[in-house]
């Protein structure tokens, strides 16, 4: 049994749920520091963002800022993640597969769909996440004419994911490796 992993959303749907691919999504950019009572310099830089915050929160209206994360296709990855001398067959197949593992927890590969305008895998990038206005993200989403959504399980694998990268803890020190004569009979 096949399970699609999109659904296409009605032309300018409005309609707003955890794992939404919304195109060309403006989002304020602040600078890396702030003078006090000084003029703000912001960048407006527009991202390819997939929602992460939970449906029942935005259906429910208890989110005023929606979570999303940016996603690119694999081919950006390629070109402007890895570096050149690791463009290569071999590497260029292991990061895949450590993607589609995941074991790379701040990334997260989805598949690709021809019939839905996704000509790439495209993978979401969990270090970036930006906090967008609900209300100026519903108006954005009225300017759409095309988007795809997420379809379960594979919403809910993307939720795991999020919530793995977001609860790693980084230990002071780790285990030691194991001496496995240790585990043998004695001779």
């Amino acid at each position: 049994m096949e399970y699609p992993w999109y659904e296409s959303l009605l032309p300018f749907s409005h309609e707003l749920l955890q794992g939404d691919l919304i195109p060309s999504c403006p989002i304020v950019v602040l600078p890396k520091s702030l003078e006090p009572n000084g003029e703000i310099d912001v960048d407006i830089v527009e991202y390819n963002v997939v929602v992460v915050s939970q449906s029942c929160d935005l259906e429910n209206g208890k989110v005023e800022n929606v979570l999303v994360c940016p996603y690119y296709t694999f081919q950006h990855y390629i070109t402007d993640v890895l570096k050149q001398e690791e463009r290569t067959n071999k590497t260029i197949k292991r990061h895949f597969e450590e993607m589609q593992r995941g074991n790379q927890p701040n990334y997260h590969l989805l598949n690709k769909d021809a019939s839905k305008g996704l000509n790439d895998y495209i993978f979401v990038d969990f270090r970036n996440v930006f906090a967008v206005h609900i209300d100026f993200l519903s108006s954005h989403l009225q300017t759409i004419e095309s988007r795809v959504r997420l379809l379960p399980p594979y919403r809910e694998h993307l939720s795991q994911a999020f919530a793995r990268f977001f609860m790693r803890v980084g230990l002071p020190q780790n285990i030691p490796p194991v001496d496995p004569e240790i585990y043998l009979p004695k001779k």
